[in-house]
């Protein structure tokens, strides 16, 4: 990486690998806690760039986009811009609910520097190669820790991971997600399809879930799961992404999604590694995944597995809703709907506030504040689950404290603005 110029008043030349990448204001602060400014941003991706394109060079990507800073919600975008430079190319997907997208995909330092020069802290590409979109090379396990779950459990469910993946005749690679969770690579023969890699990672939870239960669980809706690592097998379904190898998460501290090998496990904590020690680390032992490639299996033992489980369980019958969609065992409340977490935080306090005798009731668990997936952006639905609340003592379901319509004001091909809700 070479300064070219100091820039004609809004940005900062960079050539990179022989491509000028201009950084526009270099010095905007991004990460206030450690004072690391988007040029700081840039030169750590370029630092470590061999180690993150390893993750997700060659694949399509969404852009996820922090333009606003680590303060605000960042927006999806999909959809590559108009005016890429001819050093990053583009793959056209599509989508499992019938629309298409041309994704960027980045193949050097070059083009990583550029995506994050849009405002991607974190890099979000698809488990699939840009030279074959419908057979993901790349199975993932995604290890993600329930409220009240400390590190030495997801320890333990990562270890029991490996040895159903060692059994199978797979290889996986962990990495921290850079929040609180823990992810294993699994590079595959792509060669099968969306579906039944899907089926392989359900699989896989299942029999985690049925050698460590209590620890791990494989049950899909959140209410269900208790103070448990929840196996995140629909990370592998079409259209999901995550958070690939040194990406930087958008937390006060800039943290890191950061590749391990298996003996640091159960003595590294996610929060030691930011981008301030990731450099040290990189340049001092590189990348621990540096073999991931050669480490390639086939879904054929977890096929074998599925056949041998049976089909999932499915939501006994008359559970549902009168629209078809599934309806919860559990007691369930919903508090409010927010366009930002800030707000849903909120929320949940005036919630609590309101009902002093409920809150020491509650377990960790029991108080669920998730992110949805909108059309562009994150929203947040506050619920409470009242399992632990005696019948008599539980608060009836209110007007909720916000009301937040992601969709409002949204155009939809072939009609006007909608109404919302």
């Amino acid at each position: 990486m070479v300064p070219v110029s100091p820039s004609k008043s809004t940005g900062e030349i960079l050539e990179v690998d022989g491509h000028e990448v201009r950084v526009s204001n270099p010095d905007k602060v991004v990460f206030p806690q450690p004072g690391l400014t988007k040029l700081d941003v840039v030169r750590y991706y370029l630092a470590v760039s061999e180690g993150a394109l390893r993750g997700a060079g060659g694949r399509p990507m969404v852009l996820k986009r922090f333009v606003k800073g680590i303060g605000e919600e960042a927006f999806f975008q999909k959809r590559v811009p108009e005016n890429h430079p001819d050093f990053v190319d583009t793959a056209t997907l599509h989508y499992a609910r019938g629309t298409s997208a041309e994704e960027a995909v980045i193949r050097d330092a070059a083009g990583l520097a550029w995506v994050v020069n849009l405002g991607c802290l974190d890099l979000n590409p698809h488990p699939v190669r840009a030279e074959d979109l419908d057979h993901p090379d790349e199975l993932r396990v995604d290890l993600d820790p329930m409220p009240g779950v400390d590190w030495s459990q997801i320890v333990d469910v990562a270890m029991v991971a490996r040895e159903v993946l060692d059994d199978v005749g797979l290889v996986g690679w962990p990495k921290t997600s850079g929040s609180r969770g823990l992810h294993i690579l699994v590079r595959i023969v792509p060669q099968w399809d969306f579906k039944q890699v899907r089926l392989a990672a359900e699989t896989l939870a299942r029999e985690i879930e049925n050698r460590a239960p209590g620890l791990a669980t494989a049950r899909w809706w959140k209410e269900e799961r208790g103070e448990s690592v929840f196996v995140d097998f629909n990370q592998n379904a079409k259209d999901r992404t995550v958070a690939s190898a040194y990406s930087i998460r958008p937390l006060p501290d800039a943290r890191v999604s950061t590749p391990m090998d298996w003996g640091e496990v159960a003595v590294r904590r996610p929060e030691g590694f930011t981008v301030a020690t990731v450099l040290e680390r990189f340049a001092e032992i590189g990348d621990p995944h540096a073999g991931i490639d050669d480490a390639v299996g086939t879904l054929d033992g977890l096929l074998r597995l599925a056949e041998e489980l049976g089909p999932a369980e499915k939501p006994p019958r008359g559970s549902g809703t009168a629209d078809g969609r599934r309806q919860s065992t559990m007691p369930l409340i919903e508090v409010a709907r927010t366009k930002t977490k800030p707000e849903a935080l909120a929320a949940l306090d005036e919630w609590r506030s309101r009902h002093p005798s409920v809150v020491p009731l509650l377990h960790p668990a029991d108080v669920l504040v998730d992110g949805m997936r909108g059309s562009s952006s994150l929203w947040y639905r506050v619920r409470v689950n009242l399992q632990h609340v005696p019948e008599a003592e539980r608060p009836p379901q209110e007007h909720l404290l916000a009301d937040y319509d992601p969709w409002a004001g949204k155009t939809w091909p072939g009609d006007g603005p909608q109404p919302g809700r």
